[in-house]
């Protein structure tokens, strides 16, 4: 699979990469990527949800009323779960909502949702960039040269650029991550995913094991 490579002012260069088809050709699996978008939102999860049980709630343990006769529901006491201010049943409790994925699984996702842009012509490969230093305004020109200004992006470096990423940073929709970090969740936020020219024999050699 052929793409031209541009450079920052939205220009073909003249010159085109070779995608792997191992990676950006093959048929995206759903399930997959349900299954890791899934974990990355769960993991995001604070789980610090708590509601009080009858044995947490401060007040009397004198019993309400006489067990039997009364031809209602019997009441220990004023934390009855049967009572306004009493105890909540099976309430939630703190907890971790992570879960585990195998990586073999959570590589064809990554696969999948990256097929997925290229099928879909939400994928472009740029020449590498750099800033001599932190400029929004630079970044924003980029952005409006591949007509991305007020599209969700994803710019995948083949490393970490400081000034780049630091004039991107007060950006609203633009995510800038390495390419051995790339996850699945943020490819498919991203309307348009920007690949450094460099960061693709990265993505070939993590996501081909």
């Amino acid at each position: 699979m052929k793409v031209a490579v541009i450079d920052i002012n939205g220009k073909n260069t003249g010159r085109s990469v070779e995608l792997s088809d191992a990676i950006f050709g093959i048929e995206p699996n759903k399930h997959a990527i349900y299954l890791d978008v899934k974990q990355y939102l769960a993991n995001k999860r604070q789980g610090t949800h708590k509601s009080k049980e009858r044995a947490e709630i401060a007040g009397s343990t004198r019993k309400v009323k006489k067990q039997k006769g009364t031809g209602t529901a019997r009441a220990g006491s004023v934390k009855s779960p049967l009572f306004r201010g009493g105890g909540r049943v099976f309430g939630p409790t703190p907890r971790s909502y992570s879960f585990k994925l195998n990586k073999g699984l959570k590589r064809l996702a990554r696969q999948s949702a990256l097929s997925l842009k290229a099928k879909q012509d939400n994928l472009v490969v740029m020449e590498k960039f750099d800033f001599e230093a932190p400029k929004t305004k630079d970044f924003v020109k980029i952005l409006k040269t591949l007509g991305i200004e007020n599209k969700k992006s994803l710019f995948v470096l083949d490393e970490s650029n400081k000034n780049v990423y630091l004039s991107s940073r007060n950006l609203k929709g633009v995510n800038i991550v390495n390419g051995s970090n790339i996850a699945t969740y943020e490819i498919l936020y991203a309307n348009k995913v920007v690949l450094s020219e460099e960061c693709l024999e990265e993505i070939e050699t993590n996501f081909s094991k």
